[in-house]
């Protein structure tokens, strides 16, 4: 994503402030080797078992991981007619996941002829990440995709004043936020329950990301005893790299303003 995505050198409005200019097409691909052993299993059986991975970057686009077509299980592969076109790769084959009774229609894409201006693509596939029941880089499981190694999150403790509020309504308000940034996207600020001023439900809404783990979502009550869902997430179990905000909880929504030392955020 940091390469791809908001003002990133290879997203579709790169940064003005630079002494250096990327000549090319407006749409420009990139593909990198990924440097662990990557593997996914589907209906009990091993599909996917590869050390040659590579990501794919693509302005405006979040990375894809391709993998050598060799290193799929080719006894579970079943070719279909199905077929698309990008105009900066070529024309898409398509092959299901067959094993067993358990059929992932067209889960497998390959670019047989790539166009000239990405042949590197040839022999190399990728799959949808929702097709396959799990992944692991090394031996770990890996949720939401891959993680990028241009993308990262920085926790930092903060002694500014965070109010959050919804209308008149003060939802929480701290002294001692935990600020979380994250390429490519804006700061958000996370705050412990004891700073929330209204009561908290939890909520049935989940939602995963790679660098942060799975986040929980809350509903608030508004003294009128309106309530507001999914104002609030949070990450009981967040991964090692934003473990600083495990447990805290962050607000966002249509109609809620972040104030940082009286200032929207």
């Amino acid at each position: 994503m940091g390469l791809t995505i908001s003002d990133g050198p290879l997203s579709p409005r790169p940064p003005a402030t630079v002494n250096y200019e990327i000549t090319g097409p407006a749409h420009k691909l990139l593909m990198q080797p990924f440097p662990r052993r990557i593997r996914a299993e589907f209906a009990g059986r091993t599909i996917l078992d590869t050390r040659d991975a590579v990501l794919v970057h693509e302005s405006a686009l979040v990375p894809v991981l391709y993998v050598p077509f060799d290193d799929l299980d080719d006894g579970v592969l079943v070719p279909t007619d199905h077929s698309t076109h990008c105009p900066f790769k070529g024309d898409a084959a398509y092959h299901s996941l067959t094993v067993g009774d358990r059929t992932a229609e067209n889960a497998v894409w390959s670019y047989p002829e790539p166009k000239p201006e990405a042949p590197w693509l040839k022999g190399y596939a990728a799959l949808y990440w929702d097709a396959v029941d799990a992944w692991y880089d090394e031996d770990e499981q890996v949720f939401g995709h891959v993680t990028d190694p241009y993308h990262r999150v920085d926790v930092r403790q903060s002694s500014r004043t965070v109010q959050v509020r919804l209308g008149d309504t003060v939802l929480a308000e701290s002294a001692s936020p935990m600020l979380l940034s994250e390429t490519g996207l804006q700061n958000r600020w996370y705050l412990a329950p004891d700073d929330v001023r209204v009561p908290l439900t939890p909520t049935d809404t989940r939602s995963v990301c790679p660098y942060k783990g799975k986040a929980h979502y809350w509903a608030a009550t508004l003294p009128d005893g309106t309530e507001v869902p999914d104002v609030a997430w949070s990450y009981p179990e967040a991964l090692p790299e934003s473990s600083r905000v495990q447990g805290l909880l962050s607000f966002w929504g249509d109609d809620v303003t972040v104030l940082v030392d009286g200032e929207p955020a």
